[in-house]
């Protein structure tokens, strides 16, 4: 490849990265995967054409917040991390950490909060759910682990208010290793409620 064709598409990454952070920010889009694809489509890019990567993804999204949401997305991101806390407080026997947007401070009004759950088993933790009168939705969610290891684990989702609370439930085991991050490809970051309060801290 010529250094003119490297920079064509650089050039082709960088406008469907910044179209497709906009498409997340403002629609909700929460598949960056489909917002990429969406983007370019969106572009009049063809199907060969060269997909930025989820990282660029998310350097345009931080961007555009930057730059288009600076007077609502710190206040939501706030909302969101206090009722994370109320979240985790509720759900302390099943040692929750906190991850994804809420915990990198990329969460919008859009953004579920998304908390890893540690249980001897999944009926357990939905139990708890029913015990409480907490109406739920049950999925499963595929994870990466390092080694090209690949696990489907259970996922409840309910409502907090207005906010949706995503819970991905692990073995006890769980807390030792978590599974790859989708941008970074490292192993994703978790926070205990404690962490969460000092960055709740003024």
């Amino acid at each position: 490849m010529s250094r003119s064709d490297r920079g064509n598409s650089a050039e082709v990454r960088r406008r469907i990265a910044v179209e497709a952070a906009r498409m997340i920010a403002e629609q909700g889009m929460r598949d960056y995967h489909t917002a990429k694809l969406k983007a370019a489509q969106l572009l009049g890019f063809g199907e060969q054409v060269p997909l930025p990567r989820n990282v660029e993804i998310e350097t345009a999204l931080r961007e555009h917040q930057r730059l288009f949401q600076a007077a609502s997305q710190p206040g939501a991101l706030v909302r969101l991390r206090d009722a994370a806390v109320e979240a985790m407080r509720f759900l302390d026997r099943f040692q929750p950490r906190l991850v994804g947007a809420v915990l990198e401070g990329t969460a919008d009004e859009h953004s579920a909060i998304c908390l890893h759950v540690f249980s001897e088993n999944a009926e357990q933790a939905i139990r708890f759910l029913l015990d409480h009168g907490i109406p739920y939705e049950l999925q499963d969610r595929r994870l990466r682990f390092g080694g090209n290891v690949e696990q489907a684990l259970p996922v409840v989702l309910f409502s907090a208010g207005e906010v949706v609370v995503d819970l991905t439930i692990f073995p006890l085991d769980g807390l030792r290793q978590a599974p790859l991050d989708r941008i970074s490809e490292r192993p994703m970051q978790r926070a205990g409620i404690n962490r969460l309060l000092e960055l709740l801290k003024p």
